[in-house]
């Protein structure tokens, strides 16, 4: 996940290779009219759970993620997401995740019977910990052109589950935004891609323009973070850099999929990057820079 650090409201930053997610390289720099600076004031139209409510009335999620190598982030993503709604199913082709998984508040459900949780979830996150490549040994060249068994399997994996839950209300993260076609991006969809994936997937056209065209909502991570459904775009600024580290996006994923369960996903998308980046700057008052993405899930605050 990208960073800002916080402090004053500063220009939406450069990329290095010029391009910038609001505009495309033949535009000239303008600031459309329907970008809003997103604030704790918008955090009062989330949905709140009600004092008489009873088990599973404040949403149930399943998150489908996780490999051999990155056992880690889809436990991340459970961890985030347990904190927003009843109920976390958790599903992934690794079975020995099931060993290494220690926490206590989500339900872990076999392989053959994931499609059964999705089918009862109000949201479905896929992607944190799926593998693109075999190995960290596959060159440069290779990774950029070819596609190996993993990938393929993690391929087929994302196009079979966003095919035949097409109504669902997904979160697509990770390894499944790096194997997958655009395409097959279900309508109303939340896409929570870093610069680099942002370019794998849509290329150089503008934020706006991705989200309208795949009638989707995006989440482009960078240090001002922009999320749009192509008419309405949020600027969602502070964080630091410490939201560098590996895992952070995959706790902005579980946070995103947790909202989602019970609120609209612009605002779920929103409203979880706003989350993450406050989250992240309180952190620092305590730890500076010394912090992680388990902190970082631990230290979600949503005002009641």
């Amino acid at each position: 996940m990208g960073s800002a650090t916080a402090g004053a409201r500063r220009p939406s930053p450069r990329l290095r290779s010029g391009w910038h997610p609001l505009r495309s390289r033949s535009q000239t720099p303008a600031r459309n009219y329907m970008n809003k600076l997103f604030t704790s004031k918008d955090l009062e139209k989330l949905w709140r759970p009600r004092e008489d409510s009873v088990g599973e009335d404040n949403g149930q999620v399943t998150i489908i993620g996780g490999s051999r190598l990155f056992h880690g982030a889809p436990i991340l993503a459970v961890k985030a997401a347990s904190r927003l709604v009843d109920m976390v199913f958790f599903g992934s082709p690794e079975r020995d995740l099931e060993k290494v998984a220690k926490l206590n508040s989500f339900i872990w459900v076999p392989w053959e019977e994931v499609e059964d949780y999705v089918a009862k979830s109000d949201a479905v996150l896929i992607g944190p910990g799926f593998m693109r490549f075999r190995s960290e040994k596959t060159a440069s060249e290779e990774r950029r052109l070819a596609c190996d068994d993993e990938c393929r399997k993690n391929k087929e994996i994302t196009g079979r589950f966003l095919e035949k839950f097409p109504d669902k209300q997904w979160v697509i993260d990770g390894g499944s935004l790096q194997v997958m076609d655009p395409k097959l991006i279900p309508k109303g969809a939340i896409v929570t891609p870093n610069k680099h994936e942002y370019e794998m997937l849509f290329g150089e056209i503008k934020v706006e323009e991705a989200a309208k065209k795949y009638k989707c909502i995006v989440v482009y991570k960078g240090p001002v973070s922009y999320v749009s459904d192509g008419e309405i775009t949020y600027e969602v600024e502070g964080g630091n850099a410490g939201l560098t580290k590996g895992g952070t996006g995959d706790v902005l994923a579980g946070v995103i999929v947790g909202l989602a369960a019970k609120n609209g996903p612009l605002l779920a998308a929103a409203a979880g990057t706003y989350v993450i980046k406050k989250a992240a700057e309180k952190l620092f008052l305590e730890k500076g820079y010394g912090y992680n993405a388990d902190d970082l899930a631990e230290g979600i605050v949503i005002p009641a």
